[in-house]
């Protein structure tokens, strides 16, 4: 059945304030990354502008562990998806 995360596409990625994020979000094996220790940072890494479009220097694209690349990534508490900021592309 699911839970509904935002009222719409448009508002889980654009607008001023963005979309609050509705329920958890789980991890492929199953963990919340909102509230699981696992997930200390709860970053959705996305690579993209605030308008959507591919952010070239920041997408983490070619990374490799010894690399010290930033890549574009939103704290999913914020909300705003594409709102994001660089990271190193090592952070966990």
């Amino acid at each position: 059945q699911g839970q509904l995360l935002a009222k719409s596409w448009s508002s889980l990625f654009g607008g001023q304030s963005g979309a609050a994020l509705r329920g958890p979000i789980f991890s492929f094996n199953g963990r919340n990354v909102l509230r699981d220790p696992l997930w200390p940072h709860q970053l959705a890494w996305h690579g993209s502008t605030p308008r959507g479009g591919h952010a070239r220097r920041w997408d983490c694209q070619g990374w490799r562990s010894s690399g010290t690349a930033q890549g574009m990534a939103a704290a999913l508490g914020e909300g705003r998806l594409l709102a994001g900021h660089q990271h190193n592309c090592s952070a966990p």
